[in-house]
């Protein structure tokens, strides 16, 4: 028997869809980044660039799309007091705010870097810097941490503790 298509679960899987767009790309850059490095690292401008295109269309368009249908779900249901609305919401403003102020920045300075790095060095070696090891390593980092946020919000949305 098929199930009663509401408008709430329209909207929620939207919600859903659009956190899968937003962020599933974002597991799988810390597989790229060293393959990339070791297999031809004169690619890596190219993959720091389309990082943060990424960030700056996809992600950033899901998290609109995922906040809106958010805000909508927690005001049908009346649950904006709840842990597991407000703590996803909050992991939202953060990754937010990181996309902007750190991801795209910094994946910006490790394009220029590794283009710095290649134009420096001779032969079929390329020899990145301490510098850009750095910046990449800063942006592997934090983008592990923006992961476990993601799955944090997904256990609180999935679990609904409190």
């Amino acid at each position: 028997m098929l199930a009663t298509i509401t408008l709430y679960s329209v909207v929620l899987f939207i919600h859903v869809a659009a956190i899968i767009v937003a962020f599933g790309v974002t597991f799988a850059y810390p597989v790229m980044t060293p393959f990339v490095t070791r297999t031809d690292p004169r690619a890596l401008p190219v993959l720091h660039r389309a990082q943060a295109l990424v960030g700056k269309t996809v992600i950033s368009f899901g998290m609109l799309v995922a906040l809106l249908a958010g805000a909508y779900l927690a005001t049908d249901a009346d649950v904006w007091s709840e842990i597991w609305v407000s703590i996803p919401l909050l992991i939202l403003i953060v990754l937010g705010a990181l996309g902007g102020a750190f991801f795209g920045p910094q994946e910006t300075k490790a394009a220029e870097l590794a283009e710095r790095d290649i134009a420096a060095s001779t032969g079929d070696t390329v020899e990145l810097s301490a510098e850009y090891q750095a910046v990449a390593g800063r942006i592997a980092m934090v983008g592990a941490i923006g992961s476990l946020l993601v799955l944090i919000a997904a256990f609180f949305m999935v679990v609904k503790p409190g």
